[in-house]
């Protein structure tokens, strides 16, 4: 009991956050309409707080992810403009989408690389490639939106599943949402490369002398980091009906906000899936309460700060750290 506790102890933060913006808005916040919406606004911050749960477990930290969306987006905007005459546009799609996984995939690989080959910082090297990969998105959009996608691409961040069934109930980003934080979850805690995680997590070097290849699990969770973000990126794009080059500003810093609420360390070997989850809920669930609440923007920032120092002090008074 009292380990689940322990584990779970942001929930009850979360369930006092809900039950304060349910009395606050007077009932709006809690209308299932409004639930739904919560959970189609966290969807692409936890598809990237996923991956930046494994590479924070493992004593890192992938500033990137911002930037690499932004990349993602605007390639896959690109190809979504040209494949459709070529291979049709359900082919187009998902071919966009690959290449898009393949290309975060990649820049997520590239930090590994660096991090592991050149034992650069995390911070500094994926801070590093944030910036250039934020040149890159503007210098492949020339700096301007990429418009005209297939209207099919926008069942993927505005779609609804089911929806002749149950009605606008089921966002896709949502499926999407929990088919990968599941996916992540059961890595996480059934395989072995989850294990290796949580070890280089919890002492690299005691990891490596038996017998982990700890370069290889790093590159695995940035990697992964990477795709992630790509991820959030497809989404994005398909929500806005374009690649911007300037989208994921900031991202970067809402997800590790969500995973360190959720009980992530970011000292390494501890956090789970179920955390990060409940974190990025905390992180919809201000953003939405504040704005039903009638709060301005600029409060809004001072809130959303104040409450996820204070959320993570008392996590951190509560177990004792």
């Amino acid at each position: 009991m009292g380990r689940m506790f322990e584990d779970y102890g942001m929930a009850l933060v979360f369930a006092g956050i809900c039950i304060l913006f349910t009395i606050w808005t007077k009932g709006l916040f809690i209308r299932p309409d409004n639930i739904v919406n919560v959970l189609r606004q966290i969807s692409i911050n936890a598809c990237i707080a996923t991956g930046m749960t494994f590479v924070i477990i493992t004593g890192g930290v992938d500033l990137s992810v911002g930037s690499v969306l932004a990349v993602v987006g605007i390639v896959t905007a690109k190809l979504l403009t040209r494949l459709p005459g070529v291979v049709g546009v359900p082919l187009a799609i998902i071919a966009s989408c690959v290449v898009g996984l393949m290309i975060g995939g990649a820049m997520g690989a590239v930090n590994g690389f660096t991090i592991t080959r050149f034992r650069v910082p995390p911070f500094v090297s994926t801070l590093a490639m944030m910036t250039a990969a934020r040149g890159i998105a503007f210098l492949l959009s020339d700096g301007r939106p990429v418009w005209n996608l297939p209207l099919q691409f926008n069942f993927i961040g505005r779609g609804y599943v089911l929806d002749k069934l149950f009605g606008p109930w089921i966002p896709m980003p949502v499926v999407i949402m929990v088919v990968v934080m599941a996916i992540a979850h059961v890595i996480l805690t059934r395989t072995q490369i989850g294990r290796y995680v949580y070890a280089v997590g919890g002492n690299e070097e005691a990891a490596r002398l038996s017998g982990i290849n700890v370069a290889r699990v790093k590159m695995f969770t940035y990697s992964l980091s990477g795709v992630t973000a790509a991820l959030g990126g497809i989404i994005l794009i398909s929500r806005l009906a374009s690649g911007q080059p300037g989208a994921g500003e900031s991202y970067e810093l809402y997800a590790i906000a969500a995973t360190v609420l959720g009980g992530t360390s970011m000292s390494g070997g501890k956090g789970t899936m179920v955390g990060t989850a409940i974190g990025a809920l905390i992180m919809g669930v201000l953003n939405n309460g504040l704005n039903l609440a009638g709060v301005e923007s600029y409060s809004q920032n001072v809130v959303l700060g104040a409450v996820i120092l204070g959320a993570v002090l008392i996590d951190r008074l509560r177990k004792g750290a």
